[in-house]
């Protein structure tokens, strides 16, 4: 039997969404973009919070910086309405093989290149996934063989493969993780996306466990979440 998600009552009382790590925009060279034209966030005391400095932590991103923030600190209230979940949040999944698997999309960057190849159609989309097992037993994310996995979905609706272009060439040290993942324990991996321009003006990325249940996230269409400034290291690295 799948494992759902379950949503605390306390989320239901989430915030309005903060605007500071976010934005649209057009530029099909999304990777030169700034990661922010809004005044910075604000914590409980009244003190301005970075969202773009590179020493932040998940846990003050995801509460201050999101796109969707829930009060205590839990997947957002429409999640239980099938609504994408906002990035840095997790989902209780199954592994491709088995075992409870805890699945966090915790940043994405737009390049043109990097990570050993050059896009085909105009933009990588990197989005960086931190992946834990939550029993007692190992668990993996599913093979992208099986037809399950990572997905885009554009913003027409249009979903595209974890093979679009030449995001499988795309590689970095740090976020390749793969394989079983033992108990106690937890991985960086990563999925690639070559997208159009209009294809990655935002998003919503699309995950299907071994049970075959489908969880979302809504990506925003500029550079977001803690990981930026290591993702580019890596991916611009000789």
């Amino acid at each position: 039997m799948r494992t759902r998600i379950i949503v605390s009552t306390a989320a239901l009382l989430f915030a309005a969404p903060l605007t500071a790590c976010g934005g649209d925009s057009g530029d099909s060279n999304a990777g030169e973009k700034p990661q922010s034209s809004s005044p910075p966030a604000a914590d409980k005391k009244g003190t301005e919070v970075d969202c773009t400095a590179e020493n932040i932590d998940q846990l003050t991103w995801n509460t201050h910086c999101s796109d969707e923030v829930a009060t205590d600190g839990s997947a957002s209230a429409g999640a239980a309405l099938g609504e994408p979940l906002a990035l840095g949040r997790s989902a209780e999944t199954i592994g491709g093989e088995g075992g409870v698997l805890e699945i966090t999309p915790t940043s994405v960057v737009y390049m043109k290149e990097g990570g050993g190849g050059t896009s085909e159609h105009g933009t990588f989309v990197f989005i960086t996934v931190k992946a834990r097992p939550t029993t007692g037993a190992a668990a993996a994310v599913p093979a992208p063989i099986t037809g399950k996995g990572w997905e885009w979905v554009a913003p027409d609706g249009e979903a595209i493969g974890w093979n679009s272009g030449d995001s499988i060439t795309v590689q970095t040290e740090r976020f390749d993780g793969g394989g079983d993942i033992q108990p106690g324990s937890f991985q960086w991996q990563s999925t690639v996306f070559d997208l159009t321009a209009a294809q990655a003006k935002g998003g919503t990325l699309q995950y299907v466990d071994g049970d075959g249940a489908a969880y979302r996230w809504k990506i925003p269409a500029t550079d977001a979440g803690p990981q930026i400034a290591e993702v580019k290291q890596q991916l611009l690295a000789d």
